[in-house]
């Protein structure tokens, strides 16, 4: 809430700028853009720890017990196989930012440190898949 927050504060700064002294604030699109990647992240943590993503269950509900459970179990492990894959890229990606030194176009500061959210809340979103997954397989039991 409060990453949201920042990036609507700091957004109508950058309007409230562009309207008043006709001049853009460039820096704020850099840092809500960044943010916004870490939002999704964290929103995506949310969902599978409470079960919210969409899904499609039409067909999983009507299988038997055993099938359910094994339909949360391919899940979990198809989307702990992507995440697991954005950490190992981020971590690739954060090794070349910090090899070449690349700074953000703006404000130009390393830019690792707006890539370092993604395998950080990368491994976040796994930990709360497997939860999530965790408690599916306890409804799917029943």
């Amino acid at each position: 809430m409060l990453l949201l927050g920042v990036m609507t504060l700091v957004a109508f700064v950058n309007v409230i700028t562009r309207y008043l002294i006709r001049f853009s604030l460039a820096f704020t699109e850099e840092l809500v853009v960044s943010l916004f990647v870490w939002l999704t992240l964290l929103g995506a943590a949310v969902a599978f720890r409470e079960g919210s993503h969409l899904a499609f269950t039409l067909l999983v509900d009507r299988c038997p017990r055993t099938v359910r459970r094994a339909s949360v179990w391919l899940s979990a492990t198809l989307g702990v196989t992507l995440f697991a894959l954005l950490v190992y890229f981020g971590l690739g990606q954060i090794r070349s930012e910090r090899l070449l030194g690349t700074t953000s176009e703006a404000l130009a500061i390393p830019q690792w440190w707006y890539t370092a959210g993604i395998p950080v809340f990368g491994l976040l979103v796994i930990v709360r898949l497997l939860q999530g997954a965790l408690r599916a397989d306890r409804r799917a039991r029943r």
